[in-house]
């Protein structure tokens, strides 16, 4: 996946906003990747851009060597709100991305079932959105993008909104999974440290229009003992000292 100098901007109620200005960066097959910066930064427009939801202004997005036109049938995005359907049950909710490109209903459920099974949901089939905890919901939401047997899998803050001891344990899950699938991914956070766990790769944005200010390596990224060490702390601070730089005062340690 590439950005080669991509600009994007949009009509808002106040006029023309420039979300991103000149963005570069690439991501080989299967890295995971943490994309950080100011809250406002374009993100989640960045995320927008490679999923094939919206196109840049100038420059181009290239996934697998072509520029990204229309959303990718093997790439999955779990959005920041989750976007699950509260009329669905978990089954529908798993199976819905693949009833949408038209696969058989069987085969739909059958692949759904597994997901749901990977991420610790079996038996939770027939239970609706509202019935699950907040975790529970992060997990259906990882299912949906997994049935689709997905090569590029995005995420805009997909933990954001659990207690500290369940995102720990979740982030464990989807470095199980990762490592399973081999698919690259790109995670938005705004936790230093998730970024430093789960990243092999962090990339900073400035302020608004986005644009990297920092390309961190991060090779030891998703070890239990990467995180319990000094040189996980070390890191962290070269984040957030990164960050600093740009503007951001408030991301999470």
């Amino acid at each position: 996946m590439e950005f080669q100098r991509v600009t994007l901007s949009y009509q808002a109620d106040t006029g023309e906003t420039l979300a991103l200005a000149g963005l570069g960066f690439s991501v080989a097959p299967g890295q995971s990747v943490a994309l950080i910066g100011p809250s406002g930064c374009g993100k989640s427009s960045a995320l927008h851009l490679i999923a094939g939801l919206v196109r840049p202004s100038e420059g181009a997005v290239l996934v697998d060597g072509a520029p990204v036109a229309r959303p990718r049938r093997t790439t999955a995005l779990i959005p920041q709100q989750l976007g699950l359907f509260p009329w669905k049950t978990v089954l529908q909710n798993a199976a819905v991305g693949l009833s949408v490109r038209g696969v058989a209903r069987r085969e739909a459920a059958e692949r759904a079932r597994s997901a749901l099974a990977e991420v610790g949901l079996s038996g939770f089939e027939q239970a609706y959105p509202r019935q699950l905890s907040g975790g529970m919901q992060q997990r259906l939401a990882l299912a949906r993008a997994l049935a689709l047997d997905v090569d590029l899998l995005l995420m805009d803050e997909p933990l954001s909104a659990i207690d500290a001891l369940l995102r720990e344990q979740l982030q464990e899950q989807l470095v199980q999974l990762w490592r399973k699938t081999g698919h690259t991914q790109v995670m938005v956070t705004h936790s230093i440290e998730e970024a430093v766990y789960l990243g092999q790769r962090i990339i900073v944005l400035s302020g608004r229009p986005g644009s990297v200010v920092a390309d961190i390596a991060n090779p030891q990224a998703a070890t239990q003992e990467w995180r319990d060490s000094a040189a996980f702390a070390a890191q962290c601070k070269q984040v957030r000292a990164a960050l600093m730089g740009c503007g951001e005062g408030g991301a999470h340690d």
